[in-house]
């Protein structure tokens, strides 16, 4: 009679450390505020650096009308903003009906408070976007940082998040980390490409969002401990 075959468990994913974590949200500020500085008093080598590339991106956008449009779904539909916190609140609303509420209210105020932080720094910065006599695509509002970035920057991490604390096997982290950073990227460059902004303010949206939720997770994790005591 032949012998059962063993099966071996399913492998989850773990979070990192909190004193990695802290560590990471620390560097990853320092990094933003540097950045926010240098383009806040108009540093020359990176001006110099942004409108090298952006004006390179330009000229590529302008011989190219058919990446032009497949860059403009990209960027206005499948990672859209709006599509992004479609994201979360399809998140939230799972996580409410497993009466998970705190953590629903928690990505959803992480979410929010992400968006007013970069519309804050937009303001204060003031930086105007790129201008072209022939542009491809036109954007609102100030250039730094990158809204769209930055939101999927939140957007994916809260998501990774919630895949780690709901004990995701090997393969779904994978797949799901590879999409997300497909996603975080790629967003970035459909700005670059359609001449909506600098490389800086791509920078400043991933390391702020990055940054955003590096904070929001271990102040998640301080306040439930603290009401476990």
């Amino acid at each position: 009679m032949p012998s059962p075959r063993s099966t071996s468990p399913v492998r989850t994913t773990s979070p990192p450390s909190p004193s990695k974590l802290l560590s990471a949200a620390v560097a990853l500020t320092v990094a933003a505020v540097v950045l926010l500085v240098l383009v806040a008093v108009s540093w020359s080598p990176l001006i110099s650096f942004d409108r090298s590339v952006s004006t390179s991106w330009h000229r590529w956008a302008v011989d190219s009308p058919d990446l032009v449009r497949f860059n403009r779904v990209l960027s206005d539909w499948v990672w859209d903003p709006w599509t992004m916190r479609a994201l979360v609140a399809a998140a939230f609303c799972w996580l409410w009906w497993r009466h998970e509420r705190l953590l629903a209210v928690w990505i959803a105020v992480t979410s929010a408070t992400g968006t007013f932080l970069q519309q804050g720094v937009k303001a204060a910065v003031g930086r105007e976007r790129p201008h072209w006599p022939d542009p491809v695509d036109s954007a609102h509002y100030a250039a730094f940082p990158s809204g769209h970035a930055l939101t999927a920057t939140v957007t994916c991490g809260l998501l990774l998040w919630l895949l780690v604390r709901h004990g995701a096997g090997t393969a779904v982290w994978r797949w799901s980390l590879i999409g997300a950073v497909v996603s975080v990227i790629g967003v970035g460059l459909t700005r670059l490409f359609l001449g909506v902004h600098w490389p800086s303010d791509v920078l400043e949206g991933w390391l702020m969002g990055l940054a955003w939720v590096a904070f929001s997770i271990i102040l998640y994790d301080r306040y439930v401990r603290s009401r476990e005591r």
